[in-house]
């Protein structure tokens, strides 16, 4: 593919000299592939969750020609906790203070998504200040955050009244220059409306290359960004994502890697994003595993299809009555829009039905719409459930959780501007 125009010198530099960067809470490794794809050095990533850490290594680490990770020698290529390795590897961390370019990373957002329960006391919150914690050992030149909008709305109950965006941004400002902004990863590719909270933060005292505010310059080379991927018009809708993975185009065979299950036999890109996404796969796709639906449940989806046409509610919930009188018990859930992008994808599988076949999506499916391409393979279960959610990470959640890879290279191609 061709190269930005405005950074083809940055990018004969980096041949010899790549700005580095270190992904916490990388999760399965959106950010971190969006980041090595702009030309980013990868010196480790931190993932708690084995299943999550797993689909990280076997596509970013231990992949052969793909962009990978230049992994240190003293880190074990393992999950971690961030409080672990600060803890155990204090002097190896030390060691790598004023060195590091960009410290990258999404500290877990469900206490602060308006899809949960928003609680001000989630103990998950408390992430973002070991996150802070971990920039004061590294120092490094330029802090990204990812995280829900919802981060930006206040908390308030009887003992805590709270804005976690404010209160990072005031902290983060006694050594760094501070931007923040919303972004809509629709704007840059994604088939999906996901507006998400950016925050981009300068080290006090550092060179920089350019002194252009940087949502100003992640703007200003959006345009190039999508000519240089190639894709031709935005937003990219649904059906412009995944109708080449429909069932009755390519119909399926046994699942290769679950007993009792089909999966889609793959056969071949069809729109012009499906091909960016496919490059150099062919019909070697793997996470389409099909739900396995009971009779009565097709039958409800496909009346919830018809229903959501007939109505105009496509991407968008029923009312309670017509859903409890299919025998929908979810308040969630909703059939896509095929001419639209998606709304935001969630972990729970069945959250939203395909446009036109009575079931819920593949991981692959739900990947397109986030925008990984095909050669990235998920691993783990693909669902979980009951006290299991407390621990296991399965294919979903992961892509779920995840930046979307495509957002992630446009705002690292625009940040190696200020260093290289």
């Amino acid at each position: 593919m061709k190269k930005l125009p405005e950074q083809k010198s940055e990018q004969s530099v980096l041949v010899s000299k790549k700005p580095t960067f270190i992904d916490i809470f990388a999760g399965c490794g959106g950010l971190s592939l969006g980041l090595l794809q702009a030309g980013w050095q990868g010196l480790f990533a931190i993932e708690r969750n084995s299943d999550a850490f797993q689909t990280l290594r076997h596509n970013l680490i231990d992949s052969l020609g793909k962009p990978k990770f230049d992994w240190c020698d003293w880190l074990s290529k393992s999950n971690h906790s961030v409080e672990d390795i600060m803890e155990n590897n204090h002097d190896n961390l030390i060691s790598l203070r004023g060195q590091v370019d960009l410290l990258v990373g999404g500290p877990p957002c469900q206490g602060f998504s308006p899809a949960g329960r928003r609680d001000p006391n989630d103990p998950r919150n408390q992430l973002i200040k070991i996150y802070l914690k971990f920039v004061e050992i590294i120092q490094p030149k330029i802090v990204l955050i990812e995280n829900v909008k919802g981060i930006t709305s206040d908390f308030s109950d009887e003992d805590t009244k709270i804005n976690y965006a404010k209160w990072l941004i005031e902290s983060l400002s006694k050594n760094y220059t501070v931007h923040s902004e919303i972004l809509d990863t629709s704007t840059f590719g994604v088939p999906q409306k996901r507006h998400r909270f950016f925050l981009i933060a300068f080290r006090k005292g550092v060179n920089l290359k350019i002194q252009l505010e940087p949502f100003v310059a992640i703007e200003n080379n959006r345009a190039a960004f999508l000519l240089n991927k190639g894709i031709n018009g935005i937003p990219v809708t649904i059906k412009e994502a995944i109708s080449d993975l429909e069932v009755k185009l390519n119909g399926s065979v046994p699942s290769r890697d679950t007993k009792g299950f089909q999966e889609l036999k793959y056969t071949q890109p069809l729109s012009e994003y499906q091909k960016i996404m496919n490059l150099g796969m062919g019909n070697l796709v793997s996470d389409t595993r099909l739900a396995k639906h009971k009779p009565s449940t097709v039958e409800r989806f496909q009346k919830m299809i018809a229903l959501s046409v007939q109505m105009g509610r496509l991407n968008m919930s029923l009312s309670k009555e017509i859903k409890a009188g299919l025998g929908l018990k979810k308040s969630s859930i909703r059939v896509l829009d095929p001419n639209s992008p998606s709304p935001t994808i969630t972990s729970m599988p069945d959250d939203l039905i395909h446009y036109c076949e009575p079931r819920a999506l593949t991981v692959r499916e739900n990947a397109r719409l986030q925008g990984f391409p095909d050669w990235f393979e998920f691993k783990g279960q693909y669902t979980t459930g009951g006290d299991r959610r407390k621990f296991e990470v399965p294919r979903f959640t992961q892509v779920a959780n995840a930046v979307p890879p495509l957002i992630a290279e446009a705002i690292g191609l625009s940040l190696f501007n200020y260093l290289v």
